[in-house]
């Protein structure tokens, strides 16, 4: 995760010292030329401010999911990925540039917590309570509210994690006994 967060602070300098040059590997709204973007623009920000504010969730959330295995964090991760950004990609208006870790560090928040509903251990439990008490806030987040957050990728983030979390976590239901 921290090589992950070191990439981001590194492209975001490189950002910084051409003048927004890596922005256009943003995810483009509403343009079929835009949607290999939708893995390229986790890594990408919209200045330094936008970096710090995802910098400790992305960190945190992701080594939580990170501690379930590197299979289920890449899986979870891949999912999350591509629900925010083709969210984002569909519902943003058009000629509009979407960047940022934060529909990742949604679907991250949302996967943890179904994780723990599903699976019923009480460590999988706890985390998802704490996650919750300490993050819970940023749910609204995937509502329409501040001018330039993009809601979508929150919104395709939080649905993509609760997939991840039904497609590695659901609990096969035992066969009935016979003669029932």
């Amino acid at each position: 995760m921290l090589g992950l967060l070191a990439l981001m602070w590194l492209l975001e300098i490189l950002d910084a010292g051409t003048g927004g040059a890596l922005d256009q590997f943003g995810i483009r709204a509403q343009d079929l030329d835009g949607l290999p973007e939708i893995f390229t623009a986790p890594f990408l920000h919209a200045g330094f401010a936008h970096l710090m504010s995802n910098s400790v969730p992305f960190a945190v959330l992701g080594f939580l999911v990170l501690l379930g295995g590197l299979a289920r964090w890449l899986v979870s991760s891949l999912v999350v990925v591509v629900s925010s950004g083709l969210t984002a990609w569909l519902l943003t208006p058009a000629n509009t540039i979407v960047l940022g870790a934060s529909g990742v560090i949604f679907g991250w928040l949302t996967y943890l917590l179904v994780r723990g509903v599903l699976t019923r251990r009480p460590s999988q439990i706890l985390i998802g309570v704490a996650v919750l008490l300490v993050y819970g806030g940023m749910i609204w987040g995937v509502l329409p509210g501040t001018y330039g957050v993009s809601w979508q990728a929150h919104l395709g983030g939080a649905v993509g994690g609760v997939v991840a979390a039904v497609l590695l976590h659901r609990r096969s239901r035992p066969a009935p006994a016979p003669g029932l």
